[in-house]
């Protein structure tokens, strides 16, 4: 059963990709008159970048390489060249199709159709490369973002926490050790009391972590009250074990469904990820049965990947729960069905008692490449006070 799921899910997202790109791809090719060098050049180009990082993920499976790497690469690119292609093309076809309708656009467009075509097509590759070379930079320099919230709870012997939270890294080919590096010195800078990994540490697939040794980095994360994870999507989909052990051995302590005791009676709780079930086959504990021994007199912090069912949490007498997953859409326009899909996408949110924090992540999935929103690493202050 476990097995279906999982293939279920990968036929319909490659199924989506490839529709994607053939609508793409055959509106590209028919920029150019049919015989021409430039029309096959554009195909067989084409070709190769649809299938740039379908390749690098098989081969990274069975033979990491420098070449895998540069599968992964140009494929990962292309993911993000493939959204906003596709976004101009949707643009463009509309606009012929009201110009079919209620013609608006000059009559000099279509006296050489074929000029006008292949003008459009360099005007829009050339603005998607501007884009995706803005984005890339902008998703390799990480902001910080201060927050401080009130907890109306006493907690002997300690007036605050300082916690530095980073989510959503995903370690991997596209993540590799230098972003690691900045991510560990920006935590290290911000003097934390207890450091806390909402989810998706590492990426699909381990290998490429274990090749560049990238535990080593985050062993070098420290905090007095500890360093502490909790399962993602993804650590699930590349195999959640693995992850898991391999974390574990580098300095975070992975709480899955589990509560710990911290300094002066606080108490950490780590849920396993909500798709334990469809990639794992493990159901995760009901939030009942996991704050069934827990003193709520005592300020009670959760962590939970993705921010679903909300209210729950509230009506829990959780105090903070820290989520990522969503990365804000990561590129926009996707940010707008985050904010659909999610009553949170990024953000502080308040409910009753329960304060609510989504980070947009440190890092990034898919395309290297983040438009309309930043990677964040959040240092968080929580005051006690029994106000």
């Amino acid at each position: 059963m476990k097995v279906a799921r999982v293939l279920l899910f990968f036929v319909i997202v490659l199924a989506i990709y490839f529709l994607v790109n053939a609508y793409v791809l055959y509106r590209g090719v028919h920029c150019f008159p049919h015989g021409t060098a430039a029309r096959t050049i554009v195909f067989w180009t084409g070709l190769f970048l649809v299938l740039s990082f379908i390749v690098g993920r098989v081969l990274e499976r069975f033979w990491l390489s420098h070449v895998s790497d540069v599968f992964v690469w140009i494929g990962s690119f292309w993911l993000g060249a493939m959204l906003y292609l596709f976004l101009a093309v949707v643009l463009i076809d509309l606009v012929r199709l009201v110009h079919a309708v209620v013609p608006f656009l000059p009559d000099s467009w279509f006296e050489r159709p074929d000029r006008t075509a292949r003008m459009a097509f360099w005007i829009v590759t050339g603005l998607v490369g501007v884009l995706l070379v803005a984005g890339h930079l902008n998703a390799r320099t990480p902001r910080v973002r201060h927050l401080t919230m009130q907890i109306s709870k006493s907690v002997p012997g300690v007036d605050s926490v300082r916690i530095a939270m980073t989510s959503d890294i995903h370690l991997g080919t596209l993540v590799g050790r230098k972003r690691l590096e900045r991510i560990a010195e920006i935590i290290s800078e911000a003097r934390p009391d207890l450091v806390l990994f909402p989810g998706d540490i590492v990426d699909e697939d381990l290998a490429p972590v274990i090749k560049e040794n990238l535990g080593e980095t985050l062993r070098s994360i420290t905090a007095p009250m500890g360093v502490f994870g909790i399962t993602g999507n993804h650590e699930y989909i590349g195999g959640v074990e693995e992850a898991v052990a391999y974390l574990e051995e580098h300095g975070i302590r992975m709480l899955r469904d589990t509560c710990i005791i911290l300094r002066g009676g606080i108490t950490l709780c780590g849920r396993e990820d909500r798709s334990s079930m469809q990639f794992g086959g493990l159901r995760r504990k009901g939030l009942g049965e996991l704050l069934k021994d827990v003193d709520r007199t005592r300020p009670v912090i959760m962590m939970d990947h993705q921010p679903f069912d909300l209210d729950s949490v509230a009506k829990a007498g959780v105090d903070v729960q820290l989520s990522g997953h969503t990365h804000h859409g990561q590129l926009w326009p996707l940010n707008y069905i985050t904010k659909v899909v999610y009553e949170q996408s990024w953000g502080y949110l308040r409910k009753s008692g329960t304060q609510f924090y989504v980070s947009s992540g440190a890092g990034s999935w898919g395309p290297p490449v983040r438009l309309g929103n930043r990677p964040e690493i959040v240092v968080l202050t929580l005051h006690f006070t029994n106000q």
